[in-house]
């Protein structure tokens, strides 16, 4: 189970509509990636607030970059995403049956 300190730092990598926007360019390129140009055209971001935007979700690790000759491709990573949706999800509708439970006497 991820740590309530790791899932913030996750989210707080998405917590801009610029950063949303790469992630979800990524996410829709899937495992190969984009280059920092290719983003940066589908984007329409500057290339130096989109290098600030990669770095801020690379911190996250919620991307993740490689070196290809002369170019960074970026890709989304998938397995931390996958975590970040199951700790925002784990304890979904709980709440309900508990009270569904006390309802019925269980």
């Amino acid at each position: 189970m991820m740590k309530t300190e790791l899932a913030s730092q996750g989210f707080a990598s998405m917590g801009s509509e610029a950063r949303l926007a790469v992630l979800r360019c990524l996410v829709r390129a899937g495992s190969t990636g984009l280059s920092v140009g290719d983003l940066q055209e589908r984007t329409g971001i500057a290339p130096s607030t989109l290098a600030h935007h990669l770095k801020f979700l690379t911190d996250a690790d919620v991307i993740l970059q490689e070196k290809q000759g002369r170019s960074v491709v970026n890709r989304a990573n998938y397995d931390r995403l996958r975590a970040l949706a199951a700790f925002i999800l784990s304890e979904c509708c709980v709440d309900e049956t508990l009270l569904t439970d006390e309802q019925t006497g269980l």
